[in-house]
C-alpha cells in the first residue's frame, strides 16, 4: 500500500471509529429520553443511533477486512471486502433503522403518548452538538481528499471508491436532519397538544434512513459488481499510455476498482510496427511505471501487445505478466 493511500486508510478507521463512539452515547441519552418522556421520535432516534452504531462497527470490520495483503487464494486481495461489510451494513440501517421507526412512528399515531418536552430538548441539544463535531470531522477528511484528487467534494463523495468515507458522511448529515425532525416533532406536539406530530416526526426519521440505506446499499453493490474507474480517471489513463515510447495507438482499456485503494489496469496496446521484442518490454515497464507513479492506487498492470501483424513478419508476442505492486 502506498504512502497516501495508508494515511487515508487510517484517517477512515479513526473518522469510523469516532463515529461509533460518538452515536453509541447518543443512542443511550435518547433512549433514557424516550423511555421517560414517552416520545416516539424520540425512540426512533435512539434507534436510529444504535442503527448508526452497529454500521460504524461494521464499517471498521470492512477496513481492517479489506487491508489483508494478497495472497495465492486471493491473488487480487481482499478490498471487495470492505463493499460486501458496508453492504450488510447498509441493510442493517434499512431494516433496524428505518422500518423500526416507521413502524413505531405508526404505533405512536394509533396509541398516543406523553412527553417530558425539557428532557427531550436537551438531549436534542446534545446530540446536535456531538453529531455536528462528528459530522465536521468528516467534512474535514472529504475536503482534504478532494483536494488530493482535483475534484469538488461532491463529485469526491460520489465518485470515491472509499465508501465507508460516504457512509459516514451519509450517516451524519442524515442524524443531524432526524434531529430536526424530532425537535420540530416535539415542538408541534407540544403547541397543539396532539401528539400525532411525534408519530409524525418518527415516521419521517424512518423515511430518511431508508433513503440513505437504499444510497449506500446501491453504492456497495456497484463495487461489488465491478466498477471502473470514473470516466475522467480512463480518460487519464489512456493518455499516459499513449505517450508510451513506441505505442502507436490504445486499443482497449478495461479498469477495475477492486477495493477502496486497488485498481487493476488491463490494455490492448498498439506498438509501432518497427518496435522489437526488447523495446515493447521496455516500454512497458516504463508505462506501467508512470501509471503507478501517478495513480497510487493502481497495483495491477496488464498490457498486451495487439494490433495487425506486418505483412511478412510475426506479430508481437504478448507479454502475458499481471505485475503485483
Amino acid at each position: 500500500m502506498s504512502g497516501a493511500a495508508a494515511e487515508v486508510k487510517s484517517e477512515s478507521v479513526i473518522t469510523v471509529l469516532v463515529a461509533a463512539l460518538m452515536n453509541l452515547a447518543i443512542a443511550l441519552a435518547k433512549l433514557v429520553a424516550g423511555v421517560l418522556g414517552g416520545s416516539a421520535a424520540m425512540v426512533s432516534e435512539a434507534a436510529h443511533s444504535a442503527a448508526d452504531t452497529v454500521t460504524q462497527v461494521m464499517l471498521y470490520v470492512a477496513l481492517r477486512s479489506s487491508a489483508k495483503p494478497a495472497d495465492e487464494p486471493h491473488p487480487f486481495g481482499y478490498g471487495s471486502a470492505a463493499y460486501l461489510w458496508a453492504a450488510l451494513a447498509a441493510a442493517f440501517t434499512f431494516v433496524a433503522g428505518g422500518l423500526f421507526s416507521i413502524t413505531h412512528g405508526f404505533h405512536s399515531l394509533r396509541d398516543g403518548a406523553e412527553s417530558d418536552y425539557v428532557l427531550s430538548y436537551v438531549v436534542l441539544a446534545i446530540s446536535f452538538a456531538l453529531e455536528g463535531i462528528s459530522f465536521i470531522r468528516t467534512i474535514t477528511q472529504v475536503r482534504r481528499e478532494s483536494r488530493y484528487w482535483k475534484v469538488s467534494p461532491v463529485r469526491f463523495l460520489r465518485r470515491t471508491p472509499d465508501t465507508t468515507v460516504k457512509a459516514v458522511f451519509l450517516e451524519d448529515f442524515a442524524a443531524l436532519i432526524g434531529l430536526l425532525l424530532a425537535a420540530a416533532g416535539l415542538a408541534l406536539a407540544q403547541i397543539t397538544g396532539d401528539p400525532m406530530w411525534d408519530g409524525i416526526a418518527s415516521i419521517l426519521i424512518g423515511g430518511l434512513l431508508l433513503a440513505v440505506a437504499v444510497l449506500l446499499g446501491r453504492a456497495n453493490i456497484a463495487f461489488l459488481i465491478g466498477l471502473s474507474l470514473p470516466p475522467r480517471f480512463r480518460d487519464a489513463v489512456r493518455t499516459e499510455l499513449e505517450t508510451g515510447e513506441d505505442i502507436a495507438a490504445v486499443q482497449e482499456l478495461l479498469t477495475l476498482q477492486l477495493g477502496p485503494d486497488s485498481v487493476l489496469i488491463a490494455a490492448k496496446i498498439d506498438f509501432r510496427d518497427s518496435a522489437t521484442g526488447e523495446a515493447i518490454e521496455r516500454s512497458s515497464r516504463a508505462v506501467e511505471a508512470r501509471l503507478r507513479e501517478r495513480f497510487p492506487m493502481v497495483r495491477y498492470v496488464f498490457l498486451s501487445p495487439w494490433g495487425d501483424a506486418p505483412e511478412g513478419g510475426e506479430a508481437p508476442r504478448e507479454l502475458g505478466e499481471i505485475t503485483r505492486r
